[in-house]
């Protein structure tokens, strides 16, 4: 929730900023008002998706009791990376596919779909496992939200910035 509260955050300062231009430069509201709703469109689109996978999938948190040979991996191989225990989820999925996610080691998930555990010997799933703690441990979530994070607040501001100066010049004197 902090995330999406400092996106959106992150989002309006950036359509403050170019509003604030336009107005600058004799923009109407109505221009501005457009302008932001087509700006806002691509970020809401990307947070749908991003809420409706998340519903997709249906990852159900297991603990060792449910899952002792999955979990056990994941015990044994963030121990030996020195990374806390992740949380773990099972995907009820028969595409062979797994995930991590988490902004550091602190708050680190690893996710696999049921058809992996099937497909997989016990060394392939250590080795895919392997591969998503270390996705952890470079905090690889973090550094691609905040470089997407930059990459829309850039795009914004240059959306802003050509609408405003592909607008005529107003002065008093062509407002007759």
């Amino acid at each position: 929730m902090k995330k999406i509260l400092m996106t959106l955050l992150a989002s309006a300062a950036a359509l403050a900023a170019g509003a604030s231009l336009a107005q600058s430069q004799g923009v109407s509201k109505d221009e501005i008002l457009v302008g932001s709703i087509q700006d806002l469109s691509g970020p809401l689109a990307a947070f749908g998706k991003a809420v409706r996978q998340g519903m997709l999938l249906r990852a159900e948190e297991v603990n060792e009791r449910e899952a002792p040979e999955l979990y056990g991996i994941v015990r044994r191989l963030s121990q030996r990376a020195g990374l806390p225990m992740p949380r773990v989820y099972t995907i009820p999925e028969e595409a062979p596919n797994a995930f991590a996610t988490g902004r550091d080691p602190n708050h680190g998930a690893v996710a696999v779909t049921h058809g992996l555990v099937r497909l997989l010997d016990r060394n392939e799933l250590a080795g895919v496992i392997a591969h998503e703690l270390a996705h952890i441990k470079n905090r690889d979530t973090l550094v691609m939200t905040v470089a997407a994070t930059l990459a829309g607040a850039i795009g914004m501001l240059a959306s802003a910035y050509s609408r405003v100066n592909a607008m005529p010049k107003r002065s008093p004197r062509n407002l007759r």
